[in-house]
């Protein structure tokens, strides 16, 4: 089975197809397939993930498969959440995964309640107008490190730091992350959702 991932982010599309290898399915990138990311108006996880699904979907005539995923912190009212992406933009900082560490650690200078969630909210459809999308949601529990730890991973996970386990998900090897993340809980969840009712 292919399935366009609704997503030009390499390392979405990295992890997720490692985690999706047991359903044997392929992903297929949306650039790949000369699809422009759709707009993401909503202010929930869940509704700009079904309309970047709906979007990839009716354009590519295949099923399709979006994460809209992003980190919310309790000190900022559970801010930046869907606007993660572009959090270093609000302070002069150009887009970028790097920036939004910086920034991040800049507005949490003094901070001593460093609690936030890694929320991951997966919606796969079979077509554009799918009435029962399947919809499968991850969320870890973290606290931001005050400085940069680990080369691995993207996003935040220099900073993220899984209490359990001490290390931030930069330190952990990808399997370790992958094992303990909020895309792999998605993603575990997804994929028993679709053995139930796409693949049974």
């Amino acid at each position: 089975m292919k399935i366009v991932l609704a997503s030009n982010n390499a390392g979405k599309l990295a992890e997720l197809q490692a985690l999706f290898a047991p359903l044997h399915v392929e992903l297929l990138k949306q650039g790949d397939l000369g699809i422009p990311e759709a707009p993401e108006p909503f202010h929930t996880f869940v509704e700009n993930a079904l309309s970047k699904a709906r979007h990839a979907s009716q354009l590519s005539g295949l099923p399709a498969l979006a994460d809209d995923a992003g980190l919310c912190v309790d000190a900022f009212g559970g801010q930046p959440g869907v606007d993660t992406a572009f959090y270093a933009t609000r302070f002069g900082y150009a887009k970028g995964d790097d920036n939004n560490v910086t920034a991040l650690l800049e507005q949490m200078q003094g901070l001593t309640h460093r609690r936030a969630a890694m929320v991951s909210t997966l919606v796969a459809v079979r077509s554009a107008q799918d009435p029962e999308p399947l919809i499968a949601v991850g969320r870890v529990v973290v606290d931001i490190a005050p400085e940069r730890r680990g080369e691995n991973g993207f996003g935040f996970d220099p900073v993220m730091v899984l209490p359990a386990l001490g290390q931030t998900f930069a330190q952990l090897p990808h399997e370790v992350k992958n094992a303990h993340s909020h895309r792999g809980a998605a993603a575990q969840a997804m994929l028993a959702l679709m053995r139930e009712r796409w693949l049974a």
